[in-house]
């Protein structure tokens, strides 16, 4: 993968979205008007730059919709920690979908991590339900998180004590400091499979680095209490999951439980050697499986480019 894969294609719009808390949200759109619509939700600490290998791969074909999460990116930063809820964030989705999907049409929708999360934190709600045709989650769960998480070594063995680490570790509102070799490497061992790329791995730290830490820290309070479930198994759309066999924020269990939780399944994917960033590492599996959604159920939509 060249470096420039990493970084976005100018996009044929840049707007502003207004939440229902009043949070101003950036949105970012790549590719013909009229065409499938696909919709992505990145993940925690990230951005719409998460994003770009799947963009490149998507956008001559389809209509592409990025946003920044509450927090990132070019987006508000929520201001004390009630602004930090699934609630919201689930508004911030029905706020950039309602916007940018018109009435009448339907999206793939697309969540990784936090962003996934967010869409099972929507399910239900109708406004949303009625623009989507269908769903991925990728690398994501929706309870429990800190119970499954794999980022410390084995040896750190008794359950409580492990819950307790992995908190303060993820909550931790210091600053990361500029990315450097160590911290590369730490984001490779934490986040991503052993054949991650350089390159790969460099894209991600410029991303996580770009993370304000009041943020980070804010974000991952949530995560440590988040249950998604009951949203999850009010998803009404088809919903595929991908999940990297060596993932270790949202390891494969979580994948599993989801799959068996969901109205409509339609897929799920376990892939090699692939760590939390899917995306980023894998992107050509990822981008196959949202052309599959797209084929399968927005045949019936309009295609034709305006």
């Amino acid at each position: 993968m060249s470096r420039s894969e990493f970084v976005l294609p100018e996009p044929v719009q840049r707007l502003r979205v207004r939440s229902a808390d009043g949070s101003w949200l950036n949105a970012e759109t790549f590719g013909p008007s009229g065409a499938p619509i696909v919709v992505l939700v990145h993940g925690w600490t990230c951005n719409t730059a998460f994003w770009a290998p799947v963009v490149h791969r998507l956008a001559a074909e389809h209509q592409v919709i990025a946003y920044d999460q509450r927090g990132h990116g070019r987006s508000d930063i929520p201001v004390g920690r009630a602004g930090y809820s699934t609630r919201a964030l689930a508004e911030d989705l029905q706020a950039v979908v309602t916007r940018l999907v018109p009435e009448g049409r339907r999206a793939v929708l697309a969540g990784h991590s936090m962003g996934g999360m967010t869409v099972m934190a929507a399910g239900g709600r109708r406004a949303v339900a009625a623009r989507t045709a269908a769903v991925l989650l990728c690398s994501t769960g929706a309870s429990d998180l800190t119970d499954h998480l794999r980022v410390l070594p084995p040896f750190v063995r008794p359950p409580a004590l492990r819950r307790a680490l992995h908190r303060h570790v993820l909550q931790s509102a210091l600053p990361m400091g500029p990315v450097s070799a160590l911290s590369k490497a730490l984001l490779k061992q934490g986040t991503m499979g052993p054949g991650a790329t350089a390159a790969q791995v460099a894209a991600c730290a410029e991303i996580v680095h770009a993370c304000p830490a009041g943020v980070r820290s804010g974000a991952a309070r949530m995560l440590g209490d988040l249950d998604v479930r009951p949203g999850l198994t009010m998803l009404e759309a088809p919903t595929a999951i991908m999940v990297g066999s060596r993932d270790k924020l949202t390891p494969p269990p979580h994948a599993h439980a989801m799959y068996a939780a969901l109205r409509r399944p339609d897929g799920l994917q376990e892939l090699p050697g692939v760590g939390h960033m899917a995306p980023i590492e894998r992107p050509d599996e990822v981008a196959a499986e949202l052309r599959r959604l797209v084929r399968t159920h927005l045949t019936s939509e309009r295609t034709e480019v305006a």
